[in-house]
């Protein structure tokens, strides 16, 4: 900690996260929020994961990583938001809830798969309890890969959102 206050006090900024290359756009590459303007309410949904990928979530939307300075805001109700993000596999008791939460967020919506678990059931693939990825339930954007991912990579994937 204090080496990063000796950077900050000499150069006056905190430099920049290194990029992360584990992000999946799925599509034709285009923005997949093209249609909402400059900002994003997200949701987030948790389908049935250990809480590691909420923990870099929420450090995600902490005053380190601080993303709502581009643009996206966290909101209670799926009625009030753009996007969805989803994490953990999906649960044979969160299937349904997933699939309601879904259709309640008004169009165009935007589906985020945060972590392995999303992406394809990560250590979780053939359990009893697990429906299967979030893709298998509902149409999914942009995937962001990781057990947890980093916040770095949980920044620049909202980033792509809001085109920040």
């Amino acid at each position: 900690m204090l080496g990063l206050w000796r950077k900050i006090r000499r150069t006056g900024r905190v430099a920049e996260p290194a990029p992360a290359r584990d992000l999946t756009v799925a599509g034709d590459g285009a923005r997949p929020a093209a249609g909402l303007g400059g900002s994003v309410q997200v949701r987030h949904v948790d389908a049935g994961s250990c809480n590691g990928c909420e923990v870099e979530i929420g450090s995600a939307f902490g005053p380190v990583y601080d993303a709502e300075r581009y643009g996206a805001r966290l909101v209670a109700s799926p009625r009030h938001a753009d996007a969805l993000v989803v994490t953990g596999v999906v649960t044979r008791n969160m299937a349904e809830p997933l699939r309601r939460t879904f259709e309640a967020v008004p169009g165009p919506k935007v589906v985020v798969a945060v972590g392995d678990c999303a992406r394809n059931c990560g250590v979780f693939a053939g359990a009893y309890g697990a429906v299967g990825a979030v893709s298998e339930v509902v149409p999914v954007d942009v995937e962001i890969a990781g057990c947890p991912p980093r916040p770095e990579a949980i920044v620049e994937g909202l980033r792509k959102l809001t085109g920040r």
